[in-house]
């Protein structure tokens, strides 16, 4: 997680100057999940490991889909600047035809290896 710091001065009741705020800023990921049926599933997150455990239904909040296909593995993940960048680039992936899926997922693999 990288962290953006904002340094706003304010001036307190006796006149003295202090920093207010720092804000963390979470890092958004594209990832893509194989299912035990071969079967691709891609979403977004800012945390990989919580959102794999809500896939596992570990902890509430994930997708129908990958508990009927559990197991699912982690086979493709892409960095993003911001949700909303994140949620144009899953818009894309979801778009595309399983082979491109596939090639896509295969290109990462040779990238990580």
């Amino acid at each position: 997680m990288g962290i953006l710091i904002y340094f706003i001065t304010k001036i307190n009741k006796h006149g003295k100057k202090f920093f207010m705020h720092i804000h963390l800023q979470k890092k958004w990921l594209i990832y893509i999940l194989e299912c035990r049926d071969g079967s691709l599933y891609c979403g977004i997150t800012n945390n990989i490991e919580k959102r794999l455990k809500q896939h596992k239904g570990e902890i509430k909040g994930g997708a129908k889909y990958t508990h009927s296909h559990w197991p699912c593995k982690l086979v493709y993940e892409e960095k993003s600047v911001s949700r909303s960048k994140a949620s144009q680039r899953e818009a894309i992936i979801k778009k595309m035809s399983k082979v491109e899926k596939q090639t896509l997922v295969n290109s990462f693999k040779e990238d990580s290896s």
